[in-house]
């Protein structure tokens, strides 16, 4: 099969997969007319070695090969050719395994000619764009584009159609510690947790806090409270001093000016000495009050 040379890399940014596959350049043999779907046999693709995804939901992926087994696979994979006569997956690495388990032959495949770099770049920002990577496997995959590729959180989030802050909180859990990263992994602590968590400075109070979330089954907003009670326990003893009865006179008078002025009136009297207090919200409301106090 003879192939053209790899086109140049494109380093302007885009959004979507399209921005990062260039086409392929090759005899009628290696691709159909109009680079459509062609059927490959499965057992000619070769996993992706640049795939970010560490774990595989079994159920899913056992829903996903009962549908193709049903349905087929409505998305093609892409795949680019090796030199060997093999080809190496480079996006959809669940439908490729799902195929498998349904017992299919074949897999309805697009072909792209592009470099390991490229391959690597379409796969992580392939997997960034779904939904069911966790936590961690995201914030990896951003610090893979941040150091092989050199892009900025901006670059990233163009990207892969995210937000920059976004982007920002998943990097910062790679600061977490190894153990506290594992659970996150997992799915015992979920994104919400590992966020709280890096409130603290040192990695020992990040591991005994998320042991104590985890066995408690703590909800995010009670882990975040809990997190803000061990770093400020000054505050977490404080009650919050109810407010000091008013004195009946004080209150009728307070009402009387509300009514009289229409606006909201606060008197604050301490053994005959105080202030009184006038709340307006727009300049209509100052200028009456003027009016009114003025006798203009």
């Amino acid at each position: 099969m003879n192939i053209a040379p790899v086109e140049t890399k494109r380093r302007a940014l885009g959004k979507g997969l399209d921005s990062l596959l260039p086409r392929v350049h090759a005899a009628p043999a290696a691709e159909t007319e109009g680079g459509k779907p062609r059927e490959i046999p499965l057992d000619q693709i070769d996993r992706n070695p640049f795939q970010t995804r560490s774990h595989v939901n079994e159920e899913l992926l056992g829903e996903l090969a009962a549908s193709i087994t049903a349905n087929g696979v409505v998305q093609p994979v892409l795949v680019r050719p090796l030199a060997n006569g093999r080809f190496q997956l480079i996006a959809g690495e669940r439908r490729w395994m799902a195929s498998q388990r349904a017992g299919k032959a074949t897999i309805p495949a697009i072909l792209r000619q592009v470099s390991d770099e490229q391959a690597m770049e379409i796969t992580i920002v392939e997997n960034l764009q779904r939904t069911d990577l966790n936590p961690m496997e995201q914030a990896r995959a951003f610090d893979r584009l941040s150091r092989e590729f050199h892009m900025t959180q901006e670059q990233m989030a163009q990207r892969t159609g995210k937000d920059r802050a976004t982007v920002a909180n998943f990097l910062r859990l790679l600061r977490l510690p190894a153990s506290v990263q594992a659970r996150v992994e997992s799915g015992e602590l979920s994104f919400g947790h590992a966020r709280a968590l890096l409130a603290f400075e040192h990695f020992e109070e990040m591991e005994k806090a998320a042991e104590r979330i985890a066995h408690l089954s703590l909800s995010v907003r009670q882990t975040e409270s809990y997190v803000q009670g061990l770093i400020h326990p000054e505050r977490a003893k404080k009650e919050p001093k109810p407010a000091p009865p008013i004195d009946p006179n004080i209150r009728e008078v307070q009402e009387r000016l509300q009514r009289a002025l229409g606006l909201k009136v606060h008197i604050e009297d301490h053994n005959g000495r105080g202030k009184v207090i006038i709340e307006y919200a727009k300049l209509e409301d100052f200028d009456t009050l003027l009016e009114q106090l003025a006798g203009e």
